[in-house]
């Protein structure tokens, strides 16, 4: 099963998403798409995804989206916590496009970078 966490007006997750359908003719697995602005991930599907993904969970967060000033998200004393919740609360934050595969994430900008999923 692959899940893309996908924005229909980014060139990026539109590239993504063509490279995963490339490869699932290949690999016959079942896709799901999340268009996450209409159907925002919960705090616990954001810290399921930062497993996955590992790093920092402010690598998964748009830092030059409006919501990321506004709500003072550049404070360094900020817990894992409030940043997921404030992800969760303006998902616009979410980095784009996340693709899943097999307990695996990546952030796939650029959209090549879906390949490590496949390997």
């Amino acid at each position: 099963m692959i899940t893309i966490y996908h924005n229909p007006r980014c060139s990026k997750s539109r590239g993504a998403c063509e490279l995963v359908k490339e490869r699932l003719d290949q690999a016959a697995e079942p896709l799901t798409v999340v268009e996450y602005l209409k159907e925002p991930p919960s705090v616990e599907a954001l810290k399921a995804l930062h497993g996955m993904l590992g790093g920092a969970v402010r690598d998964m967060i748009r830092d030059n989206e409006a919501p990321y000033q506004q709500l003072g998200l550049d404070d360094p004393s900020l817990t894992d916590d409030q940043l997921y919740a404030a992800i969760a609360a303006n998902p616009i934050l979410l980095q784009r496009p996340i693709v899943v595969r097999n307990g695996r994430a990546v952030i796939a900008r650029p959209p090549e970078n879906v390949a490590a999923l496949f390997d």
